[in-house]
């Protein structure tokens, strides 16, 4: 005997599963995040996001992230909500099996080299792509990194540039970036953190430093950028292979 449906039940799922997009979509632009803080900016009741929370959860799409009191570092660590590792490859992840497959077969015939040489190639294009961009910004640092958050936010990594210690010489631009398609790749092959970083050296026209990287473990990709004594000069692109 088949299960009779009623349409106001169907015309519910559909809604319900767009709600839990937005959710979950909220976790990897705003996380490490609160569950009363996904309310407010989604516009639902608290039982709403813990209905939304719980099954993102159950799929290991969100984690949970205890965050102690920075200030005082007293009372219980406050529960904080991120994008899994499984949640970022199911937003994106670039065919990362067979590419992962790809680069063992590289390897195995030209080396580290020649793993290093095809990730340069991979972000050369993302350099050409934004290099315009950064530049129009002009020589500032901070502006220039501004500039590249906004390029990379417009192709869904969700990216920020947040100025830290203003007007001292400590100041710099905190570069971070919510999602990475290939997170899995790289936590196989860092080869490519690596070029990603020496592109954005290459771009903002500084030194920069990877403080920490999804790939790795952390919940966002963080880049610091000096601009504190920083001044713009043009990094010369070694071309693979070169």
């Amino acid at each position: 005997m088949s299960q009779h449906v009623s349409p106001g039940v169907l015309a519910s799922i559909e809604p319900d599963e767009r709600t839990r997009d937005r959710v979950l979509t909220a976790v990897l632009e705003h996380g490490p995040v609160s569950a009363a803080q996904l309310g407010t900016l989604l516009g639902l009741t608290p039982a709403a996001v813990r209905r939304h929370l719980d099954t993102l959860s159950r799929e290991d799409l969100i984690e949970v992230k205890l965050i102690s009191n920075a200030k005082t570092g007293a009372g219980r660590p406050a529960r904080r909500y991120v994008v899994s590792r499984r949640g970022q490859t199911e937003i994106g992840d670039d065919y990362l099996e067979i590419a992962r497959l790809a680069l063992d077969e590289i390897a195995g015939v030209l080396g580290e080299q020649g793993v290093v040489e095809f990730a340069q190639r991979r972000f050369a294009k993302m350099e050409a792509k934004y290099q315009p961009m950064v530049d129009a910004a002009g020589s500032d640092v901070a502006a220039r990194s501004k500039a590249l958050a906004a390029a990379l936010n417009a192709d869904r990594f969700v990216a920020t540039s947040d100025s830290l210690n203003a007007g001292t010489p400590m100041a710099a631009e905190q570069l971070c970036q919510g999602h990475c398609p290939i997170q899995e790749l790289a936590s196989s092959f860092p080869e490519f953190c690596d070029a990603e970083t020496e592109v954005f050296s290459r771009l903002i026209g500084v030194d920069v430093r990877r403080l920490s990287t999804m790939a790795s473990g952390g919940h966002v990709c963080t880049t610091h950028v000096p601009t504190g004594r920083a001044v713009v000069s043009k990094h010369t692109h070694k071309q693979p292979g070169s």
